[in-house]
Protein backbone atom coordinates (compact mmCIF):
# COMPACT_ATOMS: atom_id res chain seq x y z
CA UNK A 1 0.00 0.00 0.00
CA UNK A 2 0.95 3.66 -0.07
CA UNK A 3 3.18 5.01 2.68
CA UNK A 4 0.87 6.18 5.43
CA UNK A 5 0.94 8.00 8.74
CA UNK A 6 -1.15 6.92 11.72
CA UNK A 7 -2.94 10.00 13.07
CA UNK A 8 -4.87 8.29 15.86
CA UNK A 9 -5.20 4.86 17.45
CA UNK A 10 -7.62 3.41 19.96
CA UNK A 11 -10.69 4.83 18.21
CA UNK A 12 -13.91 2.84 18.64
CA UNK A 13 -14.77 1.97 15.04
CA UNK A 14 -14.05 5.32 13.36
CA UNK A 15 -15.99 6.39 10.26
CA UNK A 16 -17.18 9.57 8.53
CA UNK A 17 -13.87 11.50 8.37
CA UNK A 18 -13.93 15.25 7.61
CA UNK A 19 -10.58 17.01 7.05
CA UNK A 20 -11.03 20.43 8.64
CA UNK A 21 -9.23 23.61 7.53
CA UNK A 22 -7.36 23.87 10.86
CA UNK A 23 -5.62 20.54 10.18
CA UNK A 24 -7.77 18.51 12.55
CA UNK A 25 -9.93 15.62 11.34
CA UNK A 26 -13.45 15.06 12.61
CA UNK A 27 -14.60 11.44 12.79
CA UNK A 28 -17.48 9.53 14.26
CA UNK A 29 -16.75 6.66 16.60
CA UNK A 30 -19.67 4.34 15.96
CA UNK A 31 -19.05 1.96 18.86
CA UNK A 32 -18.46 4.85 21.27
CA UNK A 33 -21.49 6.81 20.08
CA UNK A 34 -19.53 10.02 19.64
CA UNK A 35 -18.56 12.72 17.19
CA UNK A 36 -14.85 13.22 17.86
CA UNK A 37 -11.95 15.39 16.73
CA UNK A 38 -8.43 14.11 16.06
CA UNK A 39 -5.74 16.74 16.49
CA UNK A 40 -2.00 16.21 17.02
CA UNK A 41 -2.54 12.57 17.91
CA UNK A 42 -5.13 13.41 20.57
CA UNK A 43 -8.82 12.51 20.43
CA UNK A 44 -11.39 14.95 21.82
CA UNK A 45 -15.12 14.20 22.04
CA UNK A 46 -17.21 16.95 20.43
CA UNK A 47 -20.60 15.37 21.19
CA UNK A 48 -21.85 12.19 22.81
CA UNK A 49 -24.71 11.27 20.49
CA UNK A 50 -25.44 7.68 21.44
CA UNK A 51 -26.86 5.18 18.97
CA UNK A 52 -24.50 4.73 16.05
CA UNK A 53 -23.18 7.96 14.49
CA UNK A 54 -21.98 6.97 11.01
CA UNK A 55 -21.60 9.37 8.08
CA UNK A 56 -20.88 13.06 8.69
CA UNK A 57 -20.64 16.26 6.63
CA UNK A 58 -20.41 20.00 7.24
CA UNK A 59 -23.60 21.80 6.26
CA UNK A 60 -24.36 25.33 5.03
CA UNK A 61 -24.79 26.63 8.60
CA UNK A 62 -21.40 25.26 9.71
CA UNK A 63 -22.91 22.49 11.80
CA UNK A 64 -21.84 18.88 11.36
CA UNK A 65 -24.69 16.76 10.03
CA UNK A 66 -24.58 13.15 11.21
CA UNK A 67 -26.30 10.03 9.92
CA UNK A 68 -27.08 8.03 13.07
CA UNK A 69 -27.75 4.35 12.33
CA UNK A 70 -29.22 3.65 15.77
CA UNK A 71 -26.43 1.35 16.91
CA UNK A 72 -25.05 -2.17 16.51
CA UNK A 73 -24.18 -5.03 18.78
CA UNK A 74 -20.42 -5.55 18.68
CA UNK A 75 -18.09 -8.53 18.45
CA UNK A 76 -14.41 -8.41 19.35
CA UNK A 77 -12.06 -10.95 17.81
CA UNK A 78 -8.29 -10.99 18.21
CA UNK A 79 -8.20 -7.35 19.19
CA UNK A 80 -10.40 -6.22 16.30
CA UNK A 81 -13.91 -4.79 16.59
CA UNK A 82 -16.72 -5.84 14.24
CA UNK A 83 -20.32 -4.58 13.99
CA UNK A 84 -23.00 -7.26 14.15
CA UNK A 85 -26.77 -7.07 14.37
CA UNK A 86 -29.15 -4.31 15.42
CA UNK A 87 -28.39 -3.00 18.92
CA UNK A 88 -30.48 -4.36 21.76
CA UNK A 89 -31.40 -0.77 22.74
CA UNK A 90 -32.05 0.29 19.12
CA UNK A 91 -34.68 3.01 18.91
CA UNK A 92 -34.57 3.86 15.20
CA UNK A 93 -32.28 5.84 12.93
CA UNK A 94 -32.03 9.61 12.63
CA UNK A 95 -30.35 12.59 11.04
CA UNK A 96 -28.93 15.06 13.54
CA UNK A 97 -26.92 18.28 13.35
CA UNK A 98 -24.15 19.11 15.82
CA UNK A 99 -22.87 22.57 16.74
CA UNK A 100 -19.10 22.11 16.68
CA UNK A 101 -18.55 24.95 19.15
CA UNK A 102 -20.58 23.58 22.05
CA UNK A 103 -21.51 20.02 21.01
CA UNK A 104 -25.25 20.71 21.11
CA UNK A 105 -27.13 18.34 18.80
CA UNK A 106 -30.53 18.68 17.16
CA UNK A 107 -32.48 15.77 15.66
CA UNK A 108 -33.78 16.82 12.24
CA UNK A 109 -35.35 13.68 10.81
CA UNK A 110 -36.51 10.32 12.19
CA UNK A 111 -39.11 9.47 9.51
CA UNK A 112 -39.97 10.06 5.86
CA UNK A 113 -43.65 10.03 4.85
CA UNK A 114 -44.46 8.15 8.03
CA UNK A 115 -41.82 5.46 7.48
CA UNK A 116 -39.10 5.34 10.13
CA UNK A 117 -35.49 5.81 9.11
CA UNK A 118 -33.77 2.50 9.81
CA UNK A 119 -29.99 3.00 9.65
CA UNK A 120 -28.86 6.25 7.98
CA UNK A 121 -25.30 5.75 6.83
CA UNK A 122 -23.57 8.27 4.54
CA UNK A 123 -24.26 11.87 3.51
CA UNK A 124 -23.23 14.46 0.93
CA UNK A 125 -24.31 18.10 0.52
CA UNK A 126 -24.96 19.71 -2.85
CA UNK A 127 -24.07 23.33 -3.67
CA UNK A 128 -27.63 24.47 -2.93
CA UNK A 129 -27.43 23.24 0.67
CA UNK A 130 -29.60 20.15 0.41
CA UNK A 131 -28.20 16.76 1.24
CA UNK A 132 -28.43 13.22 -0.06
CA UNK A 133 -28.12 10.31 2.34
CA UNK A 134 -28.31 6.55 2.28
CA UNK A 135 -30.22 4.33 4.67
CA UNK A 136 -28.31 1.07 5.02
CA UNK A 137 -30.99 -0.53 7.18
CA UNK A 138 -30.49 -2.90 10.10
CA UNK A 139 -29.88 -6.63 10.22
CA UNK A 140 -31.52 -8.93 12.74
CA UNK A 141 -31.19 -12.66 13.36
CA UNK A 142 -33.50 -13.69 10.51
CA UNK A 143 -34.31 -10.59 8.47
CA UNK A 144 -33.03 -7.23 7.35
CA UNK A 145 -34.55 -3.95 6.18
CA UNK A 146 -35.25 -2.86 2.62
CA UNK A 147 -34.05 0.71 2.25
CA UNK A 148 -33.05 3.42 -0.20
CA UNK A 149 -31.67 6.91 -0.76
CA UNK A 150 -33.14 10.19 0.48
CA UNK A 151 -32.83 13.92 -0.26
CA UNK A 152 -33.47 16.42 2.53
CA UNK A 153 -33.25 20.10 3.44
CA UNK A 154 -30.70 21.18 6.04
CA UNK A 155 -33.29 23.07 8.12
CA UNK A 156 -35.46 20.02 8.83
CA UNK A 157 -38.32 21.18 6.58
CA UNK A 158 -38.25 18.62 3.75
CA UNK A 159 -37.31 14.98 3.21
CA UNK A 160 -38.06 12.72 0.25
CA UNK A 161 -37.20 9.13 -0.61
CA UNK A 162 -35.62 9.37 -4.07
CA UNK A 163 -34.49 5.79 -4.77
CA UNK A 164 -36.06 2.56 -3.47
CA UNK A 165 -35.19 -0.23 -3.07
CA UNK A 166 -31.43 -0.80 -3.05
CA UNK A 167 -29.37 -3.58 -1.50
CA UNK A 168 -27.76 -2.17 1.63
CA UNK A 169 -26.97 1.32 0.23
CA UNK A 170 -23.91 2.77 1.92
CA UNK A 171 -21.47 5.28 0.39
CA UNK A 172 -22.87 8.31 -1.45
CA UNK A 173 -21.21 11.06 -3.47
CA UNK A 174 -21.73 13.67 -6.18
CA UNK A 175 -19.78 14.19 -9.38
CA UNK A 176 -17.71 17.42 -9.48
CA UNK A 177 -20.34 19.01 -11.77
CA UNK A 178 -23.13 17.68 -9.51
CA UNK A 179 -24.88 16.16 -12.51
CA UNK A 180 -24.52 12.59 -11.24
CA UNK A 181 -25.16 10.90 -7.91
CA UNK A 182 -23.12 7.83 -6.92
CA UNK A 183 -24.39 5.19 -4.51
CA UNK A 184 -22.48 2.14 -3.27
CA UNK A 185 -24.28 -1.06 -2.31
CA UNK A 186 -22.43 -2.99 0.39
CA UNK A 187 -23.43 -6.64 -0.15
CA UNK A 188 -23.29 -6.54 -3.96
CA UNK A 189 -20.01 -4.61 -4.24
CA UNK A 190 -21.58 -2.30 -6.82
CA UNK A 191 -21.62 1.45 -7.38
CA UNK A 192 -24.55 2.94 -9.27
CA UNK A 193 -24.58 6.30 -11.06
CA UNK A 194 -27.81 8.29 -11.36
CA UNK A 195 -28.13 11.30 -13.65
CA UNK A 196 -29.54 14.40 -11.95
CA UNK A 197 -31.78 16.91 -13.72
CA UNK A 198 -31.77 19.45 -10.86
CA UNK A 199 -30.74 19.56 -7.20
CA UNK A 200 -32.44 16.65 -5.44
CA UNK A 201 -34.02 15.41 -8.67
CA UNK A 202 -33.15 12.26 -10.60
CA UNK A 203 -33.32 12.40 -14.39
CA UNK A 204 -36.77 10.98 -15.14
CA UNK A 205 -39.45 10.12 -12.63
CA UNK A 206 -37.75 7.10 -11.02
CA UNK A 207 -35.05 4.70 -12.06
CA UNK A 208 -36.27 3.07 -15.27
CA UNK A 209 -34.56 -0.31 -14.95
CA UNK A 210 -34.86 -2.88 -12.18
CA UNK A 211 -31.07 -2.93 -11.75
CA UNK A 212 -30.92 0.72 -10.75
CA UNK A 213 -29.04 3.50 -12.51
CA UNK A 214 -25.90 3.01 -14.58
CA UNK A 215 -23.51 0.45 -13.14
CA UNK A 216 -19.94 1.72 -12.89
CA UNK A 217 -17.41 -0.86 -14.16
CA UNK A 218 -16.07 -2.71 -11.13
CA UNK A 219 -13.47 -5.32 -10.30
CA UNK A 220 -13.44 -9.09 -9.93
CA UNK A 221 -13.56 -10.99 -6.67
CA UNK A 222 -15.45 -10.99 -3.40
CA UNK A 223 -15.55 -7.73 -1.48
CA UNK A 224 -18.04 -5.32 0.07
CA UNK A 225 -18.29 -1.59 -0.59
CA UNK A 226 -18.56 0.97 2.20
CA UNK A 227 -18.41 4.79 2.11
CA UNK A 228 -16.80 6.97 -0.57
CA UNK A 229 -15.28 10.22 -1.73
CA UNK A 230 -15.02 11.61 -5.27
CA UNK A 231 -11.78 13.05 -6.67
CA UNK A 232 -11.37 16.15 -8.84
CA UNK A 233 -11.26 14.01 -12.00
CA UNK A 234 -14.61 12.45 -11.13
CA UNK A 235 -13.27 9.06 -10.02
CA UNK A 236 -15.25 7.37 -7.26
CA UNK A 237 -12.94 6.27 -4.43
CA UNK A 238 -14.88 3.74 -2.41
CA UNK A 239 -13.72 2.11 0.81
CA UNK A 240 -13.60 -1.66 0.45
CA UNK A 241 -14.19 -4.38 3.02
CA UNK A 242 -12.79 -7.94 3.03
CA UNK A 243 -9.68 -7.17 0.95
CA UNK A 244 -9.45 -3.87 2.80
CA UNK A 245 -8.49 -0.74 0.88
CA UNK A 246 -9.80 1.88 -1.50
CA UNK A 247 -11.25 0.88 -4.88
CA UNK A 248 -11.06 3.58 -7.54
CA UNK A 249 -13.88 3.40 -10.09
CA UNK A 250 -14.03 5.50 -13.23
CA UNK A 251 -17.36 6.91 -14.48
CA UNK A 252 -15.66 7.04 -17.90
CA UNK A 253 -15.29 3.28 -18.00
CA UNK A 254 -11.56 2.99 -17.33
CA UNK A 255 -10.37 -0.14 -15.47
CA UNK A 256 -10.88 -0.20 -11.73
CA UNK A 257 -7.89 0.09 -9.41
CA UNK A 258 -7.41 -1.01 -5.82
CA UNK A 259 -5.20 0.60 -3.18
CA UNK A 260 -4.74 -1.90 -0.30
CA UNK A 261 -4.89 -0.78 3.33
CA UNK A 262 -3.88 -2.72 6.46
CA UNK A 263 -7.40 -3.41 7.78
CA UNK A 264 -10.08 -5.64 6.21
CA UNK A 265 -12.65 -3.12 7.45
CA UNK A 266 -11.42 -0.03 5.60
CA UNK A 267 -14.64 1.98 5.79
CA UNK A 268 -14.26 5.55 4.55
CA UNK A 269 -12.04 8.15 2.89
CA UNK A 270 -11.93 11.92 2.62
CA UNK A 271 -9.47 14.37 1.09
CA UNK A 272 -7.73 17.29 2.75
CA UNK A 273 -4.55 19.30 3.02
CA UNK A 274 -3.84 22.54 1.17
CA UNK A 275 -3.98 20.85 -2.25
CA UNK A 276 -6.58 18.18 -1.33
CA UNK A 277 -3.98 15.51 -2.18
CA UNK A 278 -3.91 13.90 1.25
CA UNK A 279 -6.30 10.98 1.76
CA UNK A 280 -7.61 10.39 5.27
CA UNK A 281 -8.82 6.82 5.71
CA UNK A 282 -10.64 5.11 8.58
CA UNK A 283 -9.35 1.63 9.50
CA UNK A 284 -12.30 0.70 11.62
CA UNK A 285 -11.71 -2.77 13.07
CA UNK A 286 -8.26 -1.72 14.31
CA UNK A 287 -9.46 1.71 15.48
CA UNK A 288 -7.07 3.84 13.41
CA UNK A 289 -7.21 7.00 11.35
CA UNK A 290 -4.43 7.21 8.78
CA UNK A 291 -3.26 9.78 6.23
CA UNK A 292 -1.48 9.08 2.97
CA UNK A 293 -0.52 11.02 -0.15
CA UNK A 294 -2.97 10.64 -3.03
CA UNK A 295 -2.05 11.13 -6.69
CA UNK A 296 -5.23 12.98 -7.61
CA UNK A 297 -6.72 15.87 -5.61
CA UNK A 298 -10.12 15.34 -4.08
CA UNK A 299 -13.15 17.21 -5.33
CA UNK A 300 -13.78 20.13 -2.92
CA UNK A 301 -16.75 19.57 -0.63
CA UNK A 302 -19.46 22.20 -0.37
CA UNK A 303 -19.49 24.29 2.84
CA UNK A 304 -16.12 23.00 4.01
CA UNK A 305 -13.72 25.97 4.13
CA UNK A 306 -10.26 25.48 2.66
CA UNK A 307 -7.11 26.35 4.54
Amino acid sequence: MHDHTILAEGLKFPEGPIAMPDGSVIVVEIARGTLSRVRDGQVEVIADLGGGPNGAAIGPDGRCYVCNNGGFTWVERRGRLFPAEQATDYGGGRIEAVDLADGHSEVLYTHCDGEPLKGPNDIVFDAQGGFWFTDHGKTRARDRDRTGVFYAAADGSFIEEAIFPLEGPNGIGLSPAEDELYVAETPTGRVWAYELSAPGKLQGERRDRPDGGRLLPGRQGYFLFDSMAVDAEGNVCVATIVDGGITILSPKGEPARHVPCPDPLTTNICFGGPDLKTAYVTLSSTGKLIAMPWPTPGAPLNFLPRR
